[in-house]
């Protein structure tokens, strides 16, 4: 029987090279010269911890990042940027959460919109990946097509297409 994969996975080589990219590029602006700038990656967490001297440098450094990342094939959606930055001290931080992995209320939203959808396949949750079975390709092709127009707030791929 025919089946994919729905997950939710930011490559670690990828983020780390995009947030490689942004130090070297905001060490070389000009509106960025003799500034406090931190950025720190938790590959385990998957977690940046972000310092500037101020809040608008804090959001162009942002900006930077994802526009970064998005070129090492990182959806801008990987990154929780919704929690606000604090000052301590002189400095203003931080942290910005990547995505990574299906949580298990995104896993049912899927499911659920899946069903919604009428389509003649079975979706099931395995840890933080959602399988999508169904009789014919064409079926599993619909089901692609369709999860490209919901908005969940998070990125999806692709993957272990199996016929």
């Amino acid at each position: 029987m025919p089946s994919f994969d729905i997950v939710s996975k930011v490559d670690a080589q990828a983020l780390d090279n995009a947030v490689n990219v942004t130090s070297k590029e905001i060490t070389n602006r000009f509106d960025f010269k003799g500034a406090h700038v931190v950025i720190n990656l938790d590959k385990k967490e998957y977690k940046l911890n972000i310092e500037t001297d101020d809040d608008m440098k804090m959001g162009q450094l942002i900006d930077v990042l994802i526009n970064r990342a998005h070129k090492q094939g990182i959806s801008p959606e990987a990154f929780d940027t919704s929690k606000e930055g604090y000052q301590s001290g002189k400095a203003w931080k931080k942290e910005v959460q990547v995505r990574n992995g299906l949580k298990q209320e995104d896993a049912k939203k899927i499911v659920k919109k899946i069903k919604d959808a009428g389509l003649k396949v079975q979706a099931s949750i395995n840890d933080d990946v959602v399988r999508v079975t169904g009789k014919k390709i064409d079926d599993l092709q619909e089901v692609i097509q369709a999860s490209k127009t919901w908005e969940l707030g998070i990125p999806l791929q692709y993957e272990n297409m199996r016929s």
